[in-house]
Order: C-alpha cells, then structure tokens, then sequence
C-alpha cells in the first residue's frame, strides 16, 4: 500500500505503503486483449465519492489501478487494467503481489508496472498510458491529487476516509465502474460465502473480543475499528474490544499508536498481532509491555507471521481472502480456545 511512508508501514506491512496491457472481459474470453468494454454496455455510471461524483462513460477499455484492492477487483471481475500501481510490501520484482502474479500468469498478461505513490502518484506515467478510468477507492490521495488524476481521466476516489474502505464496497464500486455490477455482488457473495464457512468451522470466535496490533519500529499501533482487517476479524464473528475505541486517538483514521507504558490498557479475549518474521514474534513477546497485554498473559495471541499472509488479510481484498483465508483463521481459533 501507499499511504504516506508511515502509514504503509502501519497499516500493511510495515502496514501502511507502498508494456501494454489489455483486459480480460467476464465473458470467459481467453484472449488478454479483448475489450473491457465488453463486460458493460449499461450506459454511463455515476458514482459517488469523498471529493464529488465522477461520470464514467459506456465501453472503458484502459483502466489504471491505484492504491489497494482495486487491481484484485478488476481481476476477480474479468479485467486486466492497462497500468496498476507497484505494491512495496510483500511484492515480487516486478511490484505485484502474489495473488495478482498469479491472476496476471493465468491469462498471459503483462501490464504496465507504474511506480508506487510516495508523495504523489506517477503522473506522468499513469498518462502515458492513456486511460479511460482511474480506479483509486481504496488509497490515499488527496483533493489535490484527485483533481489532477482526473485531468487525465475519469477517476474514482474513496467513499469517506482514506484507507478505510471494506472490502465488500472496493469490489462493488469497482464492478459499477467497469459495467459489471451483478458480477461484482455475486463475488461479493461467494467471498462471504468462504468467510462463513470458514467461520463456522471453528464456533470458539463467535462472541470473542479482538485487538489487532503490530509493533514496528519503535512503535506500538493499534488498529482502529475503520480498518478494513479489523472489519474482517469481525466477519468472523468476533467483537472489536471496547478498550481500542477507549483509547483511540485521532493521529489517523485507521490507526493509532500506544504508548507502551500503556499497553496493560489494551484489554481483550484475543490479540492479534502481525510480525513479519518468527524472529520479530519473539522478540515482541519478550518484552515487557508485550507481556503487560491482557490476552498475552492468558496465552490468547495469533502471531500472524509472514508478509504474504499479512498482505493477504490486511487488509483483505477480492482474490487474497481465497489465498490466506484457512491459515488466517486457523490460527485465530488457536488463540480464541486458549482464551475460553
């Protein structure tokens, strides 16, 4: 992700972030360069956002995907965008996760890798390649960047808040975006579908206060119940622990850092913490403020461990819940039952 340098690391990885290419209609066309157009025909769409409303015409064929989740969506829904942003967390060379590695492999595309946002994003880049549509609903630009973004094209920002948008909303703004927007709900409805089962499998969640934390360089975050890998624990059937909200703070919409003399505070059945190493697991758990949380002291964390599986559930997006979904609650239910 890329949101500002700290915020990428907080929130995704280190969480916060960081050729010619054609798309893929739904229509189970093999071709790569078939027309994305092809997938709509619905007439222009209008949708709504934090800065405004952006009109997008019938028959978008060249699609640019900035921040998270859109690529995924564009994907998962039968369309390889022509240029998408270059993740720097749990990437490979090339800018791409591996979910979206894969995808791109399974239908020989190989689209234009644009340079991941720091400051701003590549503009220039972005309009080299010409696009028809922006697709940026879960991101972080501004007021400022959106306007210019949208003197090169059509571009969709996030509904509210930036880096805060669920899930669900990415696939379905993506899918209005592209004509698809039965396609969209019934992905929607086969993810909820592998959440619920996976759910259902382990009835110790159900009803089990969650923290989600991750102690990074020199700091102590605790995620905000905006954050969409807080929104998924709860798909699960957990409950957002009352002390995050108690002490929240406003320094970013998603995310918080606590002080450690504070972390007794952080009260809960289950603390989730992200780590990307078993090495930065067991240094965390050795100190002293790891040891003064609650859940800890009761045995009820899940260290999820790895940048690919971090990325995959942090937050979630349309083709990394299938990806990381069993591992992720796997070991979930193992902290849940050490809490009972």
């Amino acid at each position: 992700m890329t949101r500002t340098r700290t915020a990428a690391v907080a929130a995704s990885a280190a969480a916060l972030l960081a050729l010619a290419a054609c798309s893929n209609p739904a229509d189970g066309s093999d071709d790569p360069t078939a027309d994305a157009g092809a997938t709509g025909g619905s007439g222009p769409v209008t949708i709504e956002h934090v800065f405004g409303s952006t009109e997008i015409p019938e028959g978008v064929e060249d699609v640019v995907t900035l921040g998270w989740s859109s690529t995924e969506a564009a994907l998962a829904l039968g369309v390889v965008p022509v240029g998408i942003e270059q993740q720097v967390y749990a990437a490979n060379e090339e800018g791409q996760l591996p979910w979206v590695a894969d995808a791109l492999a399974e239908v020989g595309a190989e689209p234009t890798m644009i340079s991941p946002s720091v400051e701003a994003p590549a503009y220039e880049e972005i309009g080299a390649l010409a696009p028809d549509l922006i697709l940026a609903p879960y991101s972080g630009i501004t007021e400022e960047q959106y306007e210019l973004l949208s003197e090169i094209a059509p571009t969709v920002a996030y509904p509210d808040e930036p880096w805060t948008t669920p899930w669900r909303e990415v696939i379905t703004t993506v899918g209005t975006a592209l004509g698809v927007p039965a396609e969209a709900e019934e992905l929607v409805a086969d993810l909820d579908t592998q959440i619920s089962d996976a759910a259902a499998g382990h009835p110790e969640l159900e009803g089990k206060s969650v923290a989600a934390v991750w102690d990074v360089g020199g700091t102590f975050w605790v995620y905000k119940p905006a954050d969409s890998r807080v929104d998924f624990l709860l798909d699960l059937g957990l409950v957002g622990a009352e002390s995050v909200d108690e002490l929240a703070t406003d320094e970013e919409s998603f995310v918080y850092s606590l002080s450690y003399e504070e972390t007794d505070r952080l009260e809960s059945d289950i603390l989730v913490n992200y780590a990307s190493t078993e090495a930065e697991v067991e240094t965390f758990m050795g100190q002293s403020y790891a040891q003064a949380i609650p859940a800890v002291q009761a045995g009820a964390v899940a260290n999820i461990t790895g940048d690919d599986l971090i990325a995959a559930m942090s937050p979630p997006t349309a083709l990394s819940i299938t990806y990381g979904l069993d591992t992720y609650v796997e070991q979930i239910a193992e902290a849940a039952a050490a809490a009972e």
